[in-house]
């Protein structure tokens, strides 16, 4: 035995927790909580940009808060349109679209697209602002702009028997197009450059369901619409029927039409091309009021041509038969 004692026979008791330990680190163990939003923490690089945006949505630039609206504001038939892109920028500012100001990024990088844009508009007094990229993103509502964009009034139609009196006044034969529910305002550009090129007038438009003059119809006109009038009626039919007790003929472009346009013999008379859409067509009152249905050969595995392409058609049909 070791010296300094006796053995018990019985085994050691092992120490139990103490009183109160079981809560010692309960401090430590409780949650801290849901994990706040990216927006909310202090690291979130872009919560400032984020909180100005969001201030200026509710005031509108102006400090005056707007009340909310439900949904996005439909843009007001006043507003001012926006053309973004380096080229229909310049092309729009050598035709001479009406604008009022043209605005720039900071640090864009300068080529000579966007030179002569700056140029010109210094040349014609035109507004000249430099922007960053997130203004320039808002006012093309997400567009390409590549750094640029021209600000251009709402666009003031003439009323529809201003376009019979300007061809009077010019000594012609009157041509005019009408377009009956071609929504596309890329079409209504594309058939505004056609129109131009072959001598029309001006170009009809009903007020409802119906494209207007925008910003993307500036664009894909490239520029021509700022020397081709444009006409909105409240009710196309109508204004169809005054047209033709004016003296006009109204032509129809129907895939379904019993004499292709090039056979039509009411080209060198004052006319009237209507247009349809590419889906339905033309509509059952407009088509009571044409003249002629006319139609445009085409082979068999082609059902339709876009509403532009098919005005281009009738246009030069209309132009070479005026020049023999």
């Amino acid at each position: 035995m070791a010296a300094g004692g006796r053995a018990s026979g019985r085994p050691a008791k092992k120490k139990g927790p103490s009183k109160g330990t079981g809560g010692q680190k309960r401090r430590g163990l409780a949650g801290k909580g849901s994990t706040p939003p990216a927006e909310m923490r202090h690291w979130y690089k872009d919560k400032a940009r984020t909180e100005r945006i969001a201030r200026e949505e509710r005031t509108g630039g102006t400090g005056t808060r707007r009340p909310a609206a439900a949904g996005r504001q439909r843009r007001s038939e006043d507003a001012p349109e926006y053309i973004g892109g380096r080229n229909p920028v310049l092309e729009a500012l050598q035709a001479g679209v009406p604008c009022t100001a043209l605005y720039v990024a900071q640090r864009v990088d300068n080529d000579d697209r966007v030179r002569d844009s700056i140029k010109i508009a210094a040349e014609q007094g035109i507004a000249l602002l430099e922007v960053t990229r997130d203004k320039l993103d808002r006012l093309t509502e997400g567009a390409v702009h590549q750094g640029i964009a021209l600000q251009i009034p709402a666009y003031d139609y003439a009323h529809p028997a201003e376009l019979v009196e300007l061809a009077q006044d010019a000594a012609e034969t009157p041509l005019i197009v009408a377009l009956d529910s071609v929504t596309d305002p890329r079409n209504l550009g594309a058939i505004a450059r056609s129109a131009t090129a072959f001598g029309a007038h001006g170009l009809l438009v009903p007020s409802r369901r119906s494209a207007g003059v925008t910003a993307g119809a500036w664009k894909t006109s490239a520029g021509t619409l700022a020397s081709l009038r444009v006409a909105r009626a409240a009710n196309l039919t109508a204004a169809l029927r005054e047209y033709r007790d004016a003296g006009l003929f109204i032509i129809g472009l129907d895939g379904g039409g019993d004499t292709d346009i090039a056979d039509v013999d009411l080209l060198t008379e004052p006319a009237v091309i209507v247009v349809g859409s590419e889906g339905k067509g033309l509509s059952r009152l407009v088509r009571e009021q044409c003249d002629v249905l006319a139609r445009i050969p085409m082979a068999t595995a082609a059902e339709s041509l876009n509403a532009g392409v098919a005005a281009g058609v009738a246009l030069y049909e209309v132009a070479r038969h005026r020049r023999l």
